[in-house]
């Protein structure tokens, strides 16, 4: 594999220096001494110069750098259609295909998480890391961050989408000092806003990771030290910046420290309290720069704390709705919290949709056997359906789109798995789609629906009555006590029939 020839000095200080220098002439004489000589592996191939063995816009002045291809031998992924026997290509996703008067890609915006993707490395609590992605073997953390971003791109272009998520942290390193951390930030950033020129890849989200430092150990927003929380705020206004800067069309908020390991020690209403302030404090801003995009929050009840504050969507509103919040946020809804929280993914889409606030989906699954978030690819094409037929009703998603917060399995070690995971879960969700137009089409299962609650729809029926507030409990004691008991002619829900008709669309 291609061996980055740093022009950069091995220290954060010097790279950055070098970085803001952007000294052009340097890296020319780099080219005629022959500082190009890169080694070949069984991945990719010999080359001496830059453009030997890669394209020209894999070499990146404005970075320092030049790294070559990360995925040489993975070509763009196409639609081949559902007959197609090559796993690298799509069976099911076709971008421009109109599905109910829409494109595939505006209905399915899909996005990369660059934490999964590209920052995984196979680690547990049981185990060391699995993984060496060619992107990640800098002693430098600035200049594996460089190389991280350019994968990101490479493999975002190949995979033919358009979006890609990131946590601040992920996509560069801390610093000694919060300065130096933005710094950091900031020298990425521009990395990534050079590839994005020419190109329509943009963030669909951006948001800081507020769990991972031992600074928040007791939470962020919710921490019991008022530092904290300024320190919170401060990582927050930098990442909501960024993501703007990048033209990111949404911005997340998860608690993964917001919350309590026991009430014994917790002053309950106070972090509440503090996590509404803070959202408030994060809306205020949003509005100050001139950032357009949704402030997702996202449910999630335990994991790492015993009990998280957004536990549910149905939770999540009532905290939006305590805290005046409910018109400011919506919600992101990630499938395996709903199944950590005992619900399923299509309850949550669909408590965020009655209530006006579905804004994003991370698409994922848990397995059934274990009890923790495993982030594993959702394939299967039953719960895709009920997925995507929430989406439908949705109308779609507005300014969010689905993210893959998903993440290869700690035994799949190979660049070609991260295309495969996404490939598998892009052909789910865009078969999921088809067959939930399939049903709308169809019209069955609405209709065993609009059949079940008739008497709420009659016109100047009782159930009108009720639904306008033209009865209360004494006139509803009057027809009660006129009419027959309903005991005796009750109709059938017709569950098994309605199972049916689901399995007929789902293909």
């Amino acid at each position: 594999m291609v061996q980055l020839r740093s022009l950069h000095k091995s220290s954060t200080d010097h790279a950055i220096k070098a970085w803001m220098a952007r000294t052009h002439s340097v890296l020319l004489l780099a080219v005629l001494v022959g500082a190009w000589a890169c080694a070949a592996t069984s991945e990719q191939q010999t080359c001496t110069a830059p453009d030997s063995c890669t394209k020209e816009k894999d070499y990146n002045p404005e970075a320092g750098e030049w790294y070559g291809e990360f995925f040489p031998d993975i070509p763009k992924i196409k639609y081949e259609g559902p007959n197609s026997t090559n796993p690298l290509s799509f069976r099911y996703y076709n971008a421009d295909e109109v599905v109910l008067g829409k494109k595939m890609k505006e209905w399915l915006k899909f996005s990369v998480a660059f934490w999964h993707t590209f920052k995984a490395d196979g680690s547990d609590p049981f185990g060391s890391a699995t993984k060496a992605w060619p992107w990640d073997k800098e002693k430098d953390p600035l200049q594996a961050s460089f190389k991280a971003m350019h994968a990101n791109f490479e493999f975002i272009s190949k995979l033919g989408v358009d979006r890609w998520c990131f946590h601040d942290r992920d996509i560069a390193p801390e610093g000694a000092t919060l300065a130096e951390t933005n710094k950091n930030l900031d020298l990425v950033a521009e990395v990534a806003l050079e590839l994005q020129k020419g190109t329509s890849i943009k963030p669909l989200w951006g948001t800081a990771q507020l769990f991972k430092h031992p600074r928040y150990m007791h939470g962020a927003a919710t921490s019991p030290n008022a530092t904290v929380f300024a320190y919170a705020a401060a990582q927050v206004k930098k990442a909501m910046e960024v993501t703007q800067l990048l033209g990111g069309e949404n911005y997340v908020f998860w608690g993964g420290r917001e919350g309590y390991q026991s009430l014994v020690n917790t002053d309950l209403e106070l972090e509440m309290d503090n996590l509404g302030r803070f959202m408030k404090m994060a809306n205020d801003f949003k509005h100050s720069i001139g950032f357009k995009g949704t402030l997702l929050l996202e449910p999630k009840p335990q994991e790492p704390t015993k009990h998280q504050y957004d536990w549910d969507a149905a939770t999540s509103v009532a905290f939006l709705h305590k805290y005046g919040l409910l018109e400011d946020f919506k919600l992101n809804i990630e499938c395996n919290h709903a199944t950590l929280a005992g619900h399923s993914c299509e309850h949550e889409l669909e408590v965020a949709r009655i209530n006006g606030v579905l804004g994003n989906i991370d698409a994922n699954t848990g397995d059934a056997q274990t009890g923790w978030d495993t982030d594993q690819f959702l394939t299967d094409p039953r719960m895709a359906t009920l997925v995507m037929a929430v989406v439908v009703k949705n109308n779609g998603l507005g300014s969010g789109g689905i993210n893959f917060d998903a993440k290869i399995r700690r035994e799949s070690i190979s660049t070609e798995d991260l295309f495969y995971g996404h490939i598998s879960g892009m052909d789910a969700l865009a078969r999921g789609l088809r067959n939930a137009a399939a049903l709308k089409e169809a019209g069955q299962l609405d209709g065993l629906i609009a059949d079940r609650y008739a008497s709420w729809k009659a016109k100047g029926g009782l159930g009108q009555k009720i639904i306008n507030g033209k009865v209360g409990f004494a006139e509803l004691e009057k027809y009660a006590l006129s009419n027959p008991d309903p005991g005796s002619s009750m109709a059938s829900a017709k569950q098994e029939l309605a199972e049916i008709y689901l399995d007929m669309a789902t293909k």
